[in-house]
């Protein structure tokens, strides 16, 4: 019998998990609109890493738009941008290559922040995991192979960049719903780069349309 959507094998499974809890890292890291609390505690409920868990419980007594902004905000504490870390790269070319990314997976997401902003690429993140998973349940191993590449080029050129020094400044004052949050992010993607990465060339282009991101 196929596989589907419904009965997912172990693999695919697990690849639900992870872009739950990617999800859940990039909501948590957006400013908080109509909407945003249900869906961070729904996604709280499907946890397995109990610090994502604890965050999303949390989220509901600190997080706020004004919090949000004191800390992410112009003149705020951290910044929540890639470019920031990004050791002299220029932000057009930076947002250029990041955008050949979201293309080639049909990725648009529905946000006012940046392209280089940590919720969208987490978002990302979540997004190819979720493509992996349909493609194992839909025996599609290639599809799977050029969505799981993406994502370990993605995660090294872009994310950790950012991820640790986030999750440093953090530590010092932040709610505990984000700093809960920038650990299971750390614990993901590990220690920034001690020299600079050069940009790839670019991902494998992928145009199934198929599971178009909409993050509300």
């Amino acid at each position: 019998m196929t596989n589907t959507i419904t009965n997912p094998p172990a693999e695919a499974q697990r690849l639900l998990h992870d872009a739950a809890a990617w999800r859940l890292i990039g909501l948590l890291f957006e400013c908080p609109h109509p909407g945003w609390l249900a869906q961070v505690a729904s996604l709280g409920l499907a946890m397995r890493d109990e610090r994502l868990k604890t965050a999303a419980e949390a989220a509901g007594a600190e997080a706020s738009e004004g919090l949000h902004h004191s800390l992410f905000g112009p003149g705020g504490p951290v910044s929540p941008r890639e470019v920031t870390y990004s050791n002299g790269v220029q932000l057009g070319y930076l947002l250029s290559e990041l955008n050949a990314y979201y293309a080639a997976f049909a990725y648009r997401p529905k946000t006012i922040e940046p392209e280089d902003h940590l919720s969208v690429e987490a978002g990302f993140m979540a997004y190819l995991a979720m493509k992996q998973a349909y493609a194992i349940t839909s025996d599609d191993e290639a599809g799977a192979q050029v969505a799981n590449r993406a994502a370990a080029q993605f995660l090294a050129d872009h994310l950790s960049r950012m991820v640790e020094p986030i999750a440093r400044a953090l530590e010092v004052g932040g709610p505990p719903c984000l700093v809960l949050a920038a650990q299971a992010l750390y614990e993901r993607v590990g220690p920034a780069p001690r020299t600079t990465i050069p940009l790839a060339d670019g991902p494998v282009a992928d145009d199934d349309d198929s599971l178009a991101c909409a993050t509300t």
